[in-house]
């Protein structure tokens, strides 16, 4: 049946947060990069009568860790983070846009790149992919990318933040076109879905790497 992929764009700059199941009839859910508030969160949840039993978060930016304390003290979920980005869950004022308020957090979970965790039933594999923010993480199961604000449809993460690098973000897209199939599909942290094959092929971001490709 495959992997069940919900899609709420909240918080303060639209961001998307993921809830997936191993599938439509799964009562257990992982909620990916929690924006908005925890109340509409658990409220889409209610709906599809399944509960939050894990979360995973992709980078510590503000609009992707808005609902994350709430979410995780409401449910106690386990919280799972790059561990390279520690200060900003502690101190997420650090980088936080004027008049947004995100409570500090404290995940139980922090990861490097290279492990397999195993969630609400799904095994995800997780790939270190910095360049827009210091500890990117990536999580991979069963061909769904969630790649947070790495790769976007038409687009790629900003580089002109504090710690991002353009040619570091190069590499982790890189990285990805070679670690996963053609056909993944991509859930970006803004906007709609894609798939690898598609932004190698179009994605006017990637000039560089079609050319190191191409023959």
């Amino acid at each position: 049946m495959g992997l069940a992929v919900d899609r709420l764009e909240l918080g303060p700059i639209g961001t998307n947060t993921y809830l997936v199941r191993a599938s439509a009839a799964a009562t257990d859910a992982v909620v990916v990069d929690p924006s908005g508030d925890a109340a509409t969160i658990l409220g889409v949840l209610a709906t599809l009568d399944a509960a939050c039993t894990a979360i995973l978060v992709t980078h510590g930016h503000f609009d992707h860790i808005v609902s994350l304390a709430d979410l995780a003290a409401e449910t106690g979920a386990p919280a799972y983070a790059p561990a390279g980005e520690r200060i900003l869950f502690e101190d997420p004022s650090m980088f936080t846009m004027p008049g947004v308020t995100v409570k500090p957090s404290r995940p139980d979970h922090w990861l490097e790149g290279g492990e397999t965790i195993e969630v609400a039933g799904i095994p995800f594999a997780v790939t270190s992919v910095p360049g827009h923010s210091p500890a990117h993480l990536a999580y991979h199961a069963d061909g769904h990318l969630f790649s947070g604000d790495v790769l976007f449809a038409g687009s790629v993460g900003r580089t002109d933040l504090p710690s991002g690098d353009w040619s570091v973000l190069q590499a982790s897209i890189a990285t990805l076109l070679d670690t996963y199939p053609p056909e993944t599909v991509v859930h970006p942290g803004h906007g709609p879905e894609t798939t690898l094959d598609a932004e190698l092929q179009r994605n006017p971001f990637l000039a560089d790497l079609r050319a190191s490709r191409a023959g």
